[in-house]
């Protein structure tokens, strides 16, 4: 969250150095910003899941175990990827348009 963060702020100041002013170009760097972030954090995301999976398919010995740690931890990142991708720039958008 606080690399995205930094990365829409960035695209932000790109696009007020640039002269843009206004929620147009709010919602463009926001945009630009957002997009940058995309692919690091789909792909780490995804990489964990796909590790995860065989843990959670497991049925060897300790297997109950290790699903009730894997379970939480797949729910957790579909979460983080959902927060980080789509409510962290919505609430960016919101915060920011309400300053001058």
């Amino acid at each position: 969250g606080v690399v995205m963060l930094t990365y829409l702020n960035q695209a932000l100041d790109t696009h007020r150095r640039a002269g843009e002013t206004g929620a147009e170009a709010l919602v463009s760097a926001v945009r630009e910003g957002a997009l940058r972030r995309l692919r690091p954090v789909v792909m780490t995301a995804v990489a964990t899941i796909a590790g995860l999976v065989p843990i959670m398919v497991g049925t060897g010995t300790g297997s109950e175990v290790m699903q009730r740690i894997a379970a939480p931890m797949i729910g957790g990142l579909v979460t983080t990827l959902l927060l980080a991708l789509v409510v962290l720039p919505a609430c960016y958008v919101l915060v920011y348009r309400q300053k001058p």
